[in-house]
């Protein structure tokens, strides 16, 4: 079982000067890893530049996609893209990379919204364009992370990933595309189970995207307030268990952790821009262990 290790999704940045500030501030409280995701929308930076930058302005973080939107791009001009940024950011980049799950972003890209089996196959054939150009260019290939949920991502994640991520969110029955509902505890035992079984004996890192971390010494009120959100989601009690949140004193939620590492595996967390500060107490804590 691997010592925690801690990262930040940052979504954006108003400017240069805000950009450096924001990782600068991920490096000095302790974060392993600053991520860009891969959204089309207001203030989203595009993901490479923003990582090339933020290697340049830190020293000790690595810097990753969580994840590139694959079906976006052209595998050639992708390639080129990924091998840039392993130049530029010395070896720091992680690479992470999806199959894409946000029809309005594909409708806004102008392009063809596929199917899941398609988008998964393109996803892997990536891999292979991927590879031939890092050998074609001397590169050293970055550490690859898979993430998603669904049976095709996590397979071909046991088969290739160095990182698995696991985003414990999935389509919504009945709802537009796009619209998601967390998996509760036993579903993500299922989902890791599953992972494991196509493994073949491969051991990833497995990284865990919570989707909101609530310092307080009320739990219960936290989860509510998730359900008062969410109120056709889980319920409260299943809320308080599901691995995707965070709810409650700094020791409570050191101990959440230790616990579902134990549980699950999950020994790398990241948490979105806005939780950055109110995590930062259980990096602190946990941080080397």
């Amino acid at each position: 079982m691997g010592k925690f290790k801690f990262g930040v999704n940052l979504w954006g940045a108003e400017s240069r000067e805000d950009w450096v500030a924001k990782c600068l501030r991920v490096e000095a409280l302790g974060y392993d890893v600053i991520s860009v995701p891969d959204h089309l929308g207001p203030g989203r930076n595009a993901p490479f530049p923003a990582l090339t930058m933020a290697a340049a302005v830190t020293r000790r973080p690595r810097v990753g996609t969580l994840v590139s939107n694959v079906p976006f791009y052209n595998f050639a001009l992708f390639a080129r893209e990924v091998a840039t940024t392993v130049k530029m950011t010395g070896d720091r980049l992680d690479l992470g990379l999806g199959s894409g799950h946000m029809k309005s972003e594909f409708d806004g890209a102008g392009l063809p919204w596929i199917p899941a089996k398609e988008r998964i196959e393109y996803l892997a054939e990536s891999l292979d364009h991927l590879r031939e150009h890092f050998t074609e260019e001397g590169v050293t290939p970055p550490p690859l992370l898979l993430a998603g949920n669904s049976d095709g991502v996590l397979s071909l994640a046991a088969r290739k990933a160095d990182i698995t991520g696991f985003s414990g969110l999935r389509q919504a029955p009945g709802k537009p595309p796009g619209t998601f509902q967390l998996d509760d505890a036993e579903r993500m035992d299922e989902r890791v189970a599953f992972f494991r079984s196509h493994a073949n004996g491969r051991d990833p890192e497995l990284n865990l995207l919570v989707q909101r971390v609530v310092v307080t010494d009320d739990r219960r009120a936290a989860a509510e307030s998730w359900r008062a959100e969410d109120p056709d989601g889980l319920d409260v009690d299943k809320l308080l268990e599901t691995p995707q949140l965070l709810f409650g004193t700094v020791d409570e939620i050191v101990r959440q952790l230790q616990e579902r590492r134990e549980r699950y595996g999950f020994s790398y967390v990241t948490v979105f821009q806005p939780m950055l500060e109110t995590f930062a107490p259980i990096v602190k804590e946990l941080s080397g262990q």
